[in-house]
Formats: structure tokens, sequence, C-alpha cells
């Protein structure tokens, strides 16, 4: 059989016979030549052999996917699956050939699908092939061999449904987490959102002239055999991501949204849409020993077209090297300046062991578990035995230390090691944002340190303008003592910069409904819970929304079905409450007074929805007193409406420090 086959492999269990058969039909019935065993597998030296032909020839292969296939712990196909992919290994970046079709309700994350699928679009056929499957199949096929990939490409998009385009550098991810800080009361992180949901203050791509300096940065593709190489190839994505947002004039989705396409069925077309972005920079790297290889393009979310692609070559000691390069590639190509400050500070004398541990710890911070939040602190704790000035693993380090309390340790202890080592990371470059974020995540939960935090922000912001995680910072201080109209300005461009963040959303939800905006606050959450329906405290933000605009039952049926047990803890005094389940409401209180967990704000809250305003205020001074991060939203509350009514309140204010 010809090397340049225009066959396709059909890959299937036995126990898929039958749904094989159909596609294998539909695809000959449009004069696509398919390799497909109707009859029982035979087995034998001279079938293993033209299996393997077969897969070595074919010009697609097409593996079924389906429950039954999961459950076989042993199968040919498994055989089939495993050539195929080490045939994949040596093809070029563009070419297409792994096309797996899904004939059931299989997910994304089925942990027996090998890792090379799992780079590559999924088709779910669960009703039967359809046209436009076929289409997509043929368009595919009719790539010649050596033709130019660039035409390729556009032939396809013109030929196949938009949403529908293959790409098989489409969308990579090495990392199943997204990093997100909750601020107030508690933090919380949440795997990687199930599906793009609509963000709350941007409606499309943006427009005018700033829409051609947009990108977002996927995670590059770990195109080595050790595994374990992962966090290196997530981590250039990462660096990218740090180094371009400091390029005056240029719009860099934060991190947590560039990964959130890990693993799903979309195109450069879909992510440029949900982003807002008018280019995605992907790639991916190989690692051997001390060698390392990146490849790096830059495409155009709307046709696909690429803009730019480099592949480098170099010792793994000069990643730093490469990450300037590719960063000052993006911004030539979008006509921007890449400024001195944003390059990597290759001068801290880090060593490529030093460098590896950092991204470790970058990584395993990303996974959240009490076990890989301990695996991250060590990793940056060793890289800085190794390179005692690295301000990067610093300022990270400071942040770990920070998602300590975050995950229940409040002892003053790590507060202050969080404390220091943003120090270090400041002392050590003063240019980079992480130390100053850290910092004033501090001053602002621990300390209450309205001043203290404004500076930290302020100085944060000036390095990093579009610092997703400072403008989020930003907009709970400016609620907090300052306009609620210019803390909404900043909740919003935080969903800009982070648009597929759910927290950002939460957030810019809660000020919403603080200004009085109950109906709008409800359409915000809608869509995030939609999309994230585990998220934490979203179903909790909505029942605030609810029982605002007077809606109990409703109110009370979205607190209980909040799925993150703290928060729906805190929500069921209110809902039994105002659906007249009083003595429900008084022992859940109740149960909340003898064990805060930290959340003295509610309780003051809780106090004040009941009508005892005594109570509320004596928990508002506790609350000061046990440097309660909640006391952020204590200001334009409509949940402590009773409360301000009282004298005593603006003595407590004052003694708070919020004060516009």
């Amino acid at each position: 059989m010809p090397a340049d086959s225009r066959a396709v492999f059909l890959s299937y269990a036995s126990e898929d016979r039958d749904a094989a058969a159909r596609i294998a039909d539909a695809l000959k019935a449009a004069g696509i030549e398919v390799w497909f065993d109707r009859s029982a597998l035979r087995g034998g030296d001279v079938w293993d052999a033209q299996i393997r032909q077969q897969i070595k020839a074919c010009a697609l292969f097409v593996p079924l996917l389906s429950r039954q296939a999961h459950a076989r712990e042993e199968g040919y196909f498994r055989l089939e699956w495993k050539l195929a992919v080490d045939r994949s290994y040596h093809m070029t970046e563009d070419r297409s050939f792994l096309v797996p079709i899904v004939i059931d309700d299989t997910p994304d994350d089925e942990p027996r699908v090998p890792d090379r699928f799992r780079a590559v679009q999924w088709t779910r056929l669960a009703a039967g092939p359809t046209p436009e499957f076929v289409a997509r199949i043929a368009a595919l096929l009719a790539r010649e061999p050596g033709q130019d990939p660039v035409a390729a490409r556009a032939r396809e998009a013109a030929t196949v449904p938009p949403v529908r385009v293959w790409r098989r550098r489409g969308v990579i991810a090495v990392l199943a987490a997204a990093v997100i800080l909750a601020v107030a009361g508690a933090a919380w992180f949440v795997r990687a959102p199930p599906r793009v949901a609509a963000t709350a203050s941007r409606t499309g791509p943006v427009a005018g002239a700033d829409a051609e300096r947009t990108v977002a940065v996927l995670p590059f593709e770990n195109m080595s055999s050790d595994r374990e190489q992962d966090y290196f190839s997530a981590g250039l994505a990462e660096e990218l991501i740090d180094t371009l947002t400091k390029v005056p004039g240029l719009r860099v989705p934060a991190r947590t949204s560039s990964f959130a396409f890990k693993g799903r069925a979309v195109t450069v077309g879909d992510i440029g849409r949900a982003l807002g972005v008018a280019h995605v920079l992907e790639g991916s790297v190989r690692k051997s020993g001390a060698k390392l290889r990146v490849t790096a393009q830059l495409v155009r979310s709307d046709d696909g077209f690429h803009v730019w692609s480099q592949t480098y070559d170099r010792d793994d000691s000069d990643a730093f090297e490469v990450q300037d390069d590719i960063a000052r590639s993006v911004a030539r190509q979008l006509q921007l300046t890449l400024i001195d400050d944003a390059r990597p500070a290759a001068e801290q004398g880090v060593t490529a062991e030093a460098h590896s541990l950092y991204l470790q710890g970058r990584s395993h911070l990303a996974l959240e578990t009490d076990a890989d939040l301990a695996t991250a602190i060590d990793r940056f704790e060793r890289a800085i035995g190794i390179a005692p000035r690295y301000a990067a693993a610093w300022g990270w380090l400071a942040y770990g230390e920070t998602r300590r309390v975050a995950n229940g340790d409040t002892t003053s202890s790590t507060y202050e090691r969080a404390r220091d080592a943003s120090r270090k990371a400041r002392e050590f470059d003063p240019n980079l944002a992480i130390g100053y974020v850290a910092g004033a995540i501090v001053a602002l939960q621990y300390s209450l340190d309205w001043k203290s935090t404004g500076q930290l922000l302020d100085e944060a912001l000036a390095r990093d303008p579009n610092n997703a995680l400072a403008l989020q910072l930003r907009a709970h201080l400016t609620q907090a003592v300052g306009s609620l109209a210019q803390a909404e300005q900043y909740a919003r461009r935080s969903v800009d910069m982070d648009p597929l963040n759910p927290l950002h959303g939460r957030y810019l939800a809660r000020i919403v409904l603080n200004a009085g905006r109950a109906a709008e606050s409800e359409s915000i959450l809608r869509p995030l819970i939609a999309a994230n329906p585990r998220f934490p405290a979203l179903h909790y933000e909505l029942a605030r929304a609810l029982y605002v605009q007077g809606r109990f039952a409703e109110a009370a049926s979205a607190y209980e079905a909040e799925p993150a047990v703290e928060w729906r803890r805190l929500g069921t005094p209110i809902a039994a409450f105002v659906t007249h389940r009083t003595a429900e409401a008084r022992a859940a209180l109740a149960a909340m007074v003898a064990d805060p967990r930290g959340g003295e704000f509610q309780v003051a809250e809780t106090y004040a929805v009941f009508g005892d305003v005594e109570r509320a205020l004596q928990w508002l001074e506790l609350a000061r007193t046990h440097h309660d991060a909640g006391l952020m939203y204590v200001r334009h509350n409509p949940f402590m409406a009773n409360v301000y009514a009282d004298p005593r309140y603006a003595a407590f204010e004052r003694r708070a420090g919020l004060l516009d």
C-alpha cells in the first residue's frame, strides 16, 4: 500500500463493532476509503503485520472512544492506539492524523484515553455519523502530501461549518486546574470550568484599533515521552503570559482563562470569541536531557492563518532566553515594543535546576489540593535554596502561604511567612508584580490595613496594569474604603482580563448587588452557574440577589443548592428564616456562633437579617478584632440595612477605618 494513502483507519473495541460499521458505511458512501475489519478479530502474525502496515500508511487514524472500550483493560485496539500515537510523534506539527470519535457520553477526562488523543478535538457521534462529520473527513483527506498547511486550513474552514473545523494544534493542555483567589472571608480553588460561559462585562472581541493588539497564550504541549515535563510546558506558557501582560498596549487574558480550554473540543476561533482576542499563541516543548526544543506559532483567531512561527533549539539552561525571544517576536508581529522591565530576570543567577523546581511549584500550586500546595511550597523553597535571590520563587512562595490560610491555616505564623517572602521578592526584583500582590493579600486579609494594601496594589499595577488578581483586590479595597462605582470599574476590568474565571464574575455580581441592581447581579450569576455548577459560592451569591428582590422561596432554594459545604452552612440560617422555619433558622445560627470558622462577619450579617442589631454590632466588632476580611463588604450591604440606622455603627466604621 502506498505511503501517501488517503485511507482512513477505523480502530474500535469489538463491543463497538456495530457503531464502527455505521461510520465506515457513511464514509464509504462518500467515496472515502476505509480500512475496517467487519469480521471477528482473527489474530495471527499475518493479520498483525497487515494491521501494523495499515496504521503506518493510513492518512487518518480514527479511534472510537466509548465506555465499553474504556472498561476493557486489555484489547488489540489498545495496541492500535499506541502504534498510531507513536507514529504521530514523527509527524510535522501541522499534520492532521488523529481524529478521535466518541460514540456515547464518555467524558473528556476519561483516564484511560491516551494523552495524545486529549491534545486534539473530539467529535461526538452518539446518534451516528452526520453529513458534517463526513464532510470534515473529506476536507482533511483533500490535503495533498507536502501541501502548504496554511492553504489547507483555509480550505478546511471553507468546507466545514466554522465551529466544527478540526485543528490538531488547536487546544492543548497540561494542567487540570485553574488558579483563582477568593479574598472575602474564605478563598477557594476549582478545577477547570467545563465549558465556556459568557462573561459579565464583555460581549465580544475588543473593538477598534486595539483589537489587533490582543493575544491569548495557550498551554504549550509537552512532546516529550516523560509526562513529568508537563510542568515545564505549562510553566513556559505561564511565564509568557506574565511577560506579555506587561507590554504597554497589549491585552493578554490571564492564565485561568487561557488554560480553561484544556482538552476542550474548540477551535482557535472559539477561543478568540470567548476571550475577545485577535490572536492565539500556541506551541510545543520537547525536552530530552539538557536539550530543549520549543516551537511557537502566532495564529489569527478569525481565519486560523499563521502570522508567525519559530523553532528554538537550546540547552535547558537557556529557558529564559527562549521565553524572551518568543515574547519579543510576538510583540514585533503586533507592532509593539517589549520593554526591558518585561524581560525575564536572568540576572538573578537562576540555574536550570532552580528554574525547574520553580516551574514544578507553579504547576502544583495550580492544582490546589493540600498535598499539591505542600509540594508547591517545598519546590519554591528548594529553588530558593539553590538561587537565594530568585525573586519569582519568593513571590509565589508568599502567594502559596496565603493559599494555606485560605485552606484553613489561619495562624499568624503562616501570614508572617507570606509577608516575609513577599518582602524578599520585592527586594530582589522591584519590577516583579507578584511580590506586591502577595504583600497586598497579607495586608488586606490579615492586617485589615487598608492603607498598606492600597500602596502595594499601586505598586503592583504600576508594573503590571492588567494583572487580573491585582485589579480584583483593588475592587475589594475600593468597595471597603472608597467609591462603589470605582470598585465596579476595577471589577469589570478584572473580568475583562480573565473572562473565564468565574470568581471575577462572582465578585462583580456582589458589587453590582451592593450598588442596588439585584436583577443585574442575578443576570451575571445565572450564566456563570450554568457553565460552572460546582464552583463555590455562586449559588450563595445568587441567593443574595434573589433575597434582595424579595423572591424568598427561590433564595432559600439557591442557598440550599450551594455545592460548597462551608458556603451552604453560611446561608442555611437565612434560607430557613426567609421561609418561616424559625426554629431551624435559630439552630443553624447557633451552630455558626458556636463555630464561626473565621466567618464572624457572616454571623453579624445573619443577626442583622434577623433584626438583632445588638448582636450584629457585637459580631462586627469581633470580626474587626479577629481580622475577618469579610469586613470589606460591610458598607453598601443590603443585608446590613438594619444596622446602619444605629448610631453605634458610625463609630464602628471609624474604628475599622472604613471611610470614603
